[in-house]
């Protein structure tokens, strides 16, 4: 028996490695790219031949045809915008959701469950029609109609967040009542700091929305480069009149866009080991 589980976990574990290099291999070799003194979309090692930084120092300096600086400051306002929004609004509906009772609330379920189940892009006319009849797709307010288009729909996101708002037990929430807790303090003293690893989670996933999504992104922006995201600047990049000279900037901003996220993930790992660590000794 202990050498069938050895020979077990031996397979288990090069079956796991072999995932991790699969996984690994297409971030490595945008890595590479991005060093790549050689201009163009194609060459003939999978590897590059010789490497150079001024890349990454072109990406930033020559703003004449793509100014990638500008967009991704954009994107990184309007993320940390989304995200406090976001995170507040699926906070708030989850806490409702899970430890309130009123009138309409399993109807309002059934109906975010259903919403949910359509892809968010099927009501991109409608909404960008609302928000140019609210005159929020011109100029500067660009900016805020993104803000809204990736922070509003949260609200309906939310059962995650509560399924796992309904393993807390209600006899917290009773005491604290009976302390002479509010709702309020009894959602920012008790149910928050018992749900940091969910807080994390969804930061991240919230923080990441405007990096990652082009469809509506460009919808609304259109043609205004002054208010380009990092997803529009990068699909630009790799336009058949600017690909021979930015193929290589497009993997120089395309690892950029992970050092936000990365950065943010490290910084609230600690609460989440914190939460995870304070569950299990009690």
């Amino acid at each position: 028996m202990k050498r069938r589980r050895i020979a077990v976990d031996t397979v288990i574990y090069i079956f796991l490695t072999l995932l991790c290099i699969l996984w690994l291999l297409p971030f490595f070799w945008l890595i590479m790219q991005s060093f790549r003194s050689e201009p163009g979309q194609f060459i003939e090692t999978f590897l590059p031949k010789s490497y150079t930084l001024d890349n990454y120092v072109r990406l930033f300096t020559e703003t004449n045809v793509i100014n990638f600086s500008r967009m991704f400051l954009n994107t990184l306002v309007i993320a940390v915008c989304t995200c406090i929004i976001s995170t507040f609004f699926v906070l708030s509906v989850s806490f409702c959701t899970s430890r309130l009772k009123f009138p309409f609330r399993r109807p309002y379920m059934n109906t975010a469950l259903v919403l949910n189940l359509f892809p968010g892009f099927m009501s991109m006319i409608a909404v960008y029609f609302i928000l140019k009849a609210l005159g929020l797709t011109e100029g500067d307010m660009i900016p805020l109609a993104l803000i809204i288009v990736f922070s509003a729909g949260s609200g309906t996101q939310f059962y995650v967040m509560k399924g796992y708002m309904d393993t807390i037990p209600r006899a917290l929430d009773e005491a604290a009542a009976i302390d002479g807790c509010t709702k309020w303090q009894i959602f920012t003293r008790i149910t928050l700091p018992l749900c940091k690893p969910m807080i994390v989670y969804q930061v991240v996933t919230s923080f990441m929305a405007p990096f990652v999504d082009f469809i509506f992104a460009r919808i609304i922006v259109r043609a205004e480069a002054k208010y380009y995201t990092v997803s529009i600047g990068l699909w630009s990049m790799l336009e058949r009149e600017y690909v021979w000279d930015w193929y290589t900037r497009f993997c120089d901003g395309a690892v950029l866009v992970s050092v936000p996220v990365a950065v943010l993930f490290i910084v609230t790992q600690k609460y989440y080991r914190e939460a995870m660590s304070g569950s299990v000794k009690g």
